[in-house]
């Protein structure tokens, strides 16, 4: 299958893409792993996009569609793929859907993971860090420390990280309201969409989005 999935902030996009495409066994096509492999690997577009990021400004339109296109054209990804990050907007799904006509091939889906705003900010904005590892996560009312403020895998002092406090969060609503939101309603005028609750345990919401997604494998 072929599939774009989108969601705000704080969805559980990540967590989400990683079992589907495990299930569906197709690439998991991250916007965040593509800019790392590029950077690292030092590609053109990977030296376009790094001297943006270091100049503090947003990585073009044109550089993070290259990095997808050519990414796309790997040969894991001949049988299908799962896009998380990319399309960001409109330009950018359009030019998606023109990579695609000229493959001779089209999406099978785009998965909607929709969560109440309120509970994005509760989600994102009640994250603790640990200081030693950023792998280790809490949540102040989720996933609670056995001491107060402490890593329980290492001891470390949690921490809340300024991307993480209410104003930025919402802020970052924002901007997805207003760049990434509209190619939902692009998507819908090719009946394309399928928007589930991403709410409940993760377990329940793979369940949801595997159904959703067989339903649209059987149209």
């Amino acid at each position: 299958m072929r599939i774009v999935l989108v969601g705000p902030p704080g969805a559980g996009k990540g967590t989400q893409a990683a079992y589907l495409a495990k299930n569906l066994s197709i690439p998991h096509i991250s916007t965040g792993d593509l800019f790392r492999a590029n950077i690292s690997q030092g590609t053109e577009l990977g030296k376009k996009a790094k001297a943006y990021m270091d100049a503090g400004d947003l990585v073009p339109d044109e550089v993070t569609i290259g990095m997808a296109e050519d990414r796309l054209d790997a040969p894991d990804a001949a049988g299908g793929f799962l896009l998380d990050g990319f399309p960001r907007n409109e330009f950018q799904a359009r030019a998606l859907d023109a990579y695609l006509a000229a493959h001779g091939i089209k999406l099978d889906g785009v998965l909607d993971l929709e969560v109440p705003e309120d509970e994005v900010v509760k989600r994102i904005a009640g994250r603790r860090v640990c200081r030693n590892d950023s792998a280790h996560v809490f949540h102040v009312e989720y996933k609670q420390p056995k001491a107060p403020g402490v890593c329980d895998e290492c001891g470390g002092e949690l921490y809340q990280r300024s991307d993480d406090a209410e104003d930025k969060v919402r802020n970052r609503l924002d901007v997805y309201h207003r760049e990434t939101e509209p190619i939902i309603d692009y998507y819908k005028q090719q009946n394309l969409v399928v928007t589930i609750s991403a709410l409940g345990p993760v377990a329940d919401v793979t369940k949801r989005a595997m159904d959703a997604l067989q339903d649209r494998r059987e149209d």
